[in-house]
């Protein structure tokens, strides 16, 4: 089945280049050049992913992802910048991203990324450890699947993405032991949620979720997610 994708950035020369190469690989491809144009785009169209620039005139890729995240939750999302420590790289990310990449250096790895994502493959991730967030991101993103991080409980209210799974962690910063686990039951009744802690032993009392022990088995845990990636109610 041929793959359709959405190009957004205000470099047009850019843009065209970057459609003309994936439409070489058979994908077909729109372009538009700020966030409103996208908007629009995504209202009509059901995209196999999108790549957004992140420095825009007026919207930035980071708003106008989450604008878009508001029509079309499912949506795969790649972002281009050069800034890897940036607010609103900080909502990208929990706006769900299947990755970061800068532009044209790594050409090849946008290709293989945008082959292999898939709608409606939102992971909800709710860890403050930074170094494993971005492991387990990129493990994600291998498999075509989105992350949609968070560091703090106050984050998960403004989250548009609907997301078939969660990886939670018992404790941040700014919450109770488990209150995380319990928010996420919460607001996503129907999502499975894997708890990920060194404390394993208090895990039986939060509310029968699954849990796997620090330092854990990642392929073990891609597996458990991909059953329920199968098992997903269609969006």
């Amino acid at each position: 089945m041929t793959r359709r994708y959405l190009l957004i950035d205000d470099n047009e020369a850019f843009a065209e280049n970057l459609a003309e190469i994936l439409r070489d690989t058979g994908a077909e491809v729109d372009v538009v050049h700020d966030g409103p144009a996208a908007l629009a785009a995504v209202g009509g169209t059901r995209y196999d992913a999108l790549v957004t620039d992140m420095r825009m005139p007026g919207m930035s890729g980071a708003e106008a992802l989450h604008e878009i995240r508001r029509v079309d939750p499912g949506v795969p999302a790649v972002l281009l910048s050069a800034y890897s420590h940036d607010e609103h790289l900080r909502m990208a990310r929990r706006d769900g991203l299947l990755a970061v990449l800068s532009k044209l250096e790594q050409l090849p790895r946008l290709l293989k990324i945008l082959t292999a994502a898939r709608r409606d493959g939102a992971v909800l991730l709710i860890e403050d450890d930074v170094a494993l967030a971005d492991n387990l991101t990129e493990a994600l993103c291998e498999r075509g699947l989105t992350a949609v991080s968070v560091t703090r409980l106050r984050d998960l209210g403004a989250i548009a993405a609907r997301p078939f799974a969660a990886l939670v962690d018992l404790k941040l910063p700014d919450a109770r032991f488990g209150e995380a686990l319990a928010a996420v039951t919460a607001r996503w009744p129907d999502t499975p949620a894997i708890v990920m802690t060194a404390f394993a032993h208090d895990a039986p009392g939060l509310g029968g979720a699954e849990c796997v022990q620090k330092p854990f088995d990642t392929a073990a845990l891609l597996a458990r997610l991909e059953t329920f990636y199968r098992e997903q109610k269609p969006a």
